[in-house]
């Protein structure tokens, strides 16, 4: 064989054998986000079908086919993965629900509407609801049961969701100006019992209504919810005006 032929070769075996440049880091970064994501998955299942209680470090790392080790990694305890699972979702929620009441209030003016406002408020859930996807089935399941939860339910939500909450206050006040705070925020406890009840979806009102209504149908609670809250916010809010002077409340 030539020289020429032998160095020919020799390219040919090289470029065969060569191994197109990566960059590690990122290929890596985006495969702990992949890890992390489905372990979150995994854990906002879990805990809404069992509860904080009912999980296990080990159950969500064998759903998520990963080690033990690396939970405690990311998430450090179990408490941290509740939080980081009960966090994701509440971040795109409040971000959509904000966006939606500010928009809605930006183009009333001083015309608001009770209905029209707590329409904004629950629209972006029902919205989401109403998509199919299992995963926000799983976490409106476990917003219900943390919105039950009386050891530290309520500072979970108070946490997460209060500025959200009080911004609807603050659009709904301007339609009842003269509402007293305590009705107000009565009102609103009502409210978040009928929205979290919904979201559950436990089947009940299917099995009472024997099929007529079912708790999967977003689309027909999102036609009925609203006006109904509103008629509960006027009722209350409103029930001072049909009182004789003097009158106890």
């Amino acid at each position: 064989m030539s020289a020429h032929g032998s160095v020919s070769q020799s390219r040919r075996k090289m470029k065969q054998k060569k191994v197109p440049t990566r960059r590690g880091r990122p290929v890596k970064q985006e495969a702990a986000q992949d890890k992390q994501e489905r372990i979150l998955d995994a854990a906002e299942e879990y805990f809404s079908e069992h509860g904080f209680d009912g999980v296990s470090i080990r159950d969500v790392a064998r759903a998520a086919a990963v080690d033990t080790a690396l939970l405690h990694y990311y998430f450090d305890t179990k408490r941290g993965l509740f939080d980081a699972v009960f966090r994701r979702r509440a971040e795109i929620l409040n971000r959509m629900r904000i966006e939606s009441i500010n928009t809605y209030a930006r183009q009333m003016g001083d015309k608001v509407t009770v209905e029209g406002a707590v329409e904004a408020f629950t629209g972006p859930v029902f919205d989401l609801a109403a998509q199919g996807d299992a995963r926000w089935k799983h976490y409106f399941a476990l917003l219900a049961q943390v919105n039950n939860t009386p050891a530290w339910g309520g500072k979970t939500m108070a946490k997460y969701f209060d500025p959200v909450i009080q911004r609807l206050i603050e659009v709904v006040r301007i339609a009842l100006p003269e509402a007293s705070p305590e009705d107000l925020y009565w009102s609103y406890h009502f409210l978040s019992g009928a929205l979290t009840l919904t979201l559950s979806q436990t089947g009940r009102i299917d099995r009472l209504s024997n099929g007529i209504c079912r708790s999967s149908d977003f689309r027909a609670v999102h036609e009925r919810m609203a006006p109904f809250i509103a008629a509960g916010f006027l009722a209350v809010c409103r029930k001072q005006d049909a009182k004789p002077a003097g009158a106890k409340r």
